[in-house]
């Protein structure tokens, strides 16, 4: 076996273990962590059978919503790929210039309001929820083509209902919304 078949099997075996870590990293996130090329990671990728990032994002949002109750993957925004019921959530949303003010870059309060709100939902182990009070701020404003995260805590549980707390970040970990929403599960 000559040494480019070596390397290039080490290097395999190197992204598979990657990927069972970090299954959601993107060509050029493994790229950069191997020192290729992102055309050497699809080559790469294709070899090992390895689907490409929006198949694998897609296929883990699918398999994480199957967990929720209390919204509808159809009303769901985002996609959700970290769950643990009742405890916490992580979900990812691409922006789009059709988030966005006429005229402007910024995406509106309605997109990022909605997605902080379905996290919220996500989380309580009802039917259906409801929100009766969001304490919420826009830290900072999302530009279109931004990759956002929300990361949703269940902070308290009442007889009256539920405390969430959602925060959500770009890619970089930069806070631009947080919430507090006091949520009314449903039967």
């Amino acid at each position: 076996m000559s040494r480019t078949a070596t390397a290039r099997n080490i290097r395999g075996e190197k992204i598979m273990e990657y990927l069972e870590k970090n299954p959601l990293a993107t060509d050029e996130v493994l790229a950069k962590t191997f020192k290729v090329s992102v055309n050497t990671i699809r080559l790469d990728r294709a070899r090992l059978g390895i689907k490409e990032f929006k198949e694998r994002l897609k296929n883990k949002a699918e398999e994480t919503m199957k967990h929720v109750t209390s919204i509808s993957p159809a009303e769901f925004i985002g996609d959700m790929i970290k769950f643990t019921p009742s405890e916490g959530a992580v979900s990812r949303l691409e922006t789009t210039k059709d988030m966005t003010f006429e005229g402007m870059n910024v995406v509106k309060g309605q997109y990022i309001y909605s997605f902080a709100e379905s996290m919220a939902i996500s989380l309580i182990p009802t039917k259906a929820a409801l929100v009766g009070v969001a304490n919420i701020k826009y830290v900072e404003k999302i530009e279109a083509d931004t990759v956002i995260f929300a990361h949703a805590e269940m902070r308290k549980k009442t007889a009256s209902g539920y405390i969430v707390w959602v925060r959500i970040l770009d890619e970089k970990d930069n806070l631009k919304f947080k919430g507090k929403f006091i949520l009314k599960g449903l039967k």
